[in-house]
């Protein structure tokens, strides 16, 4: 590597705010996800900290005082909070007496959204980065590395260094100009159409109506009160939350402009309420995130409504480009989210399961095309 260094940094703090988002901004997709603001409202705000399996290293890449690349990862001794699935490899391990845990996985904590997690001025950089990553977990006598929704140009530097390549299936939302939701809805075949307009009026007749608020606007009593919600929908699923009311405060403080809350009401008063994240680079179009929703009372069709009518509706008004609807859902295919493959790298030190995950991966590929094949055929817009 010559005169580039690799430094390793216990927490995001240590490198400078605005030398990272400089990095980000220059990149293809720069999701928020990625900005500096994000992870270390994760990291101090004791949502991915070491206490919860998340040991932050930041690695970062110098050429003489300029930071060249940098990524955040993560030392795990569990796969929680991935949702790019390895428990089967870590059973595999545990049943041939070895140890997959600890691992390094470069990632952003809790969200499955595609985008750059290898920040870099150059190709080469990002490739070094990669390079960098493989000889600490080397040096650490790590199990593996895993690179999670990647964007093309993290895929190809990880293909370079010889990291395997997993893919996994998404569902967005692509805006065609749309006039507005009628004419979205127009665009839909007559089954589709039909199901979405009884879905939505259900939600009306049930006496349900929404307001937003985006950013600044979102006032304290509005987070506290969404807080309630997403908190209660993890906990009906007999599990603690993973972001603490803390992230979210840190949030509304650091980059108001990158959230969009809705408030479902019921006789004046909230009972349900969705977050979705936005783009925040001025010079990229503008694109929606499905993140986080709750409610505390039932309400047929209230989360199509609150999580997918309710988000399109906005996005169309205000130009958005694309609504991502978050990890897995093959039903999100009926609200006009269409397939789109996702992409992963792995890298695992041990050259026999090396191979057997190799020749797996083989395999899921073939099934994840042919399952891209058989969505496909079941497009929910008219035939053209």
């Amino acid at each position: 590597m010559n005169d580039y260094v690799i430094r390793v940094l216990s927490s995001p703090s240590d490198v400078s705010p605005q030398a990272w988002n400089a990095l980000l901004a220059t990149e293809a997709e720069p999701s928020p996800f990625m900005r500096h603001e994000y992870l270390s409202a994760l990291h101090e705000s004791g949502s991915a900290t070491p206490a919860s399996g998340w040991m932050p290293q930041f690695v970062t890449l110098w050429r003489g005082k300029q930071l060249q690349a940098a990524c955040p990862l993560y030392i795990k001794d569990h796969s929680y909070g991935e949702y790019v699935f390895d428990w089967a490899w870590a059973n595999a391990y545990e049943q041939h007496g070895l140890a997959y845990y600890p691992k390094a996985v470069v990632a952003v904590p809790f969200t499955p959204v595609p985008g750059t997690r290898l920040l870099a001025r150059d190709a080469q950089s990002r490739t070094l980065l990669v390079q960098g990553l493989v000889a600490l977990c080397k040096q650490e006598e790590l199990s593996s590395l895993h690179l999670l929704f990647g964007a093309d140009e993290d895929i190809a530097a990880c293909t370079e260094s010889g990291l395997m390549l997993r893919n996994t299936v998404q569902f967005h939302w692509t805006n065609a100009h749309y006039a507005d939701f009628d004419s979205f809805l127009a665009s839909l075949s007559h089954d589709k159409r039909k199901k979405i307009r009884q879905e939505r009026r259900k939600v009306a007749d049930a006496g349900v109506s929404f307001r937003w608020s985006r950013g600044a606007d979102i006032s304290k009593a509005d987070w506290d009160f969404f807080y309630r919600c997403y908190e209660r929908t993890y906990r009906e699923h007999g599990n603690p939350p993973y972001l603490t009311r803390d992230f979210f405060r840190r949030m509304a403080d650091t980059m108001p402009e990158a959230w969009l809350l809705f408030i479902a009401e019921r006789n004046g008063k909230p009972m349900a309420s969705s977050l979705i994240a936005l783009s925040t680079q001025p010079d990229q179009p503008l694109v929606a995130y499905g993140r986080y929703w709750g409610a505390l009372e039932r309400v047929d069709c209230l989360h199509f409504e609150a999580c997918y009518y309710q988000p399109l509706a906005w996005c169309i008004e205000h130009g958005a480009k694309r609504f991502e609807g978050g990890a897995q859902g093959e039903h999100k295919m009926a609200r006009a989210l269409m397939p789109v493959k996702t992409t992963s790298a792995h890298w695992l030190a041990h050259p026999s399961f090396a191979d057997a995950v190799e020749r797996f991966l083989e395999r899921e590929g073939a099934g994840i095309e042919n399952y891209m094949d058989h969505l496909g055929e079941r497009s929910p817009f008219k035939a053209a």
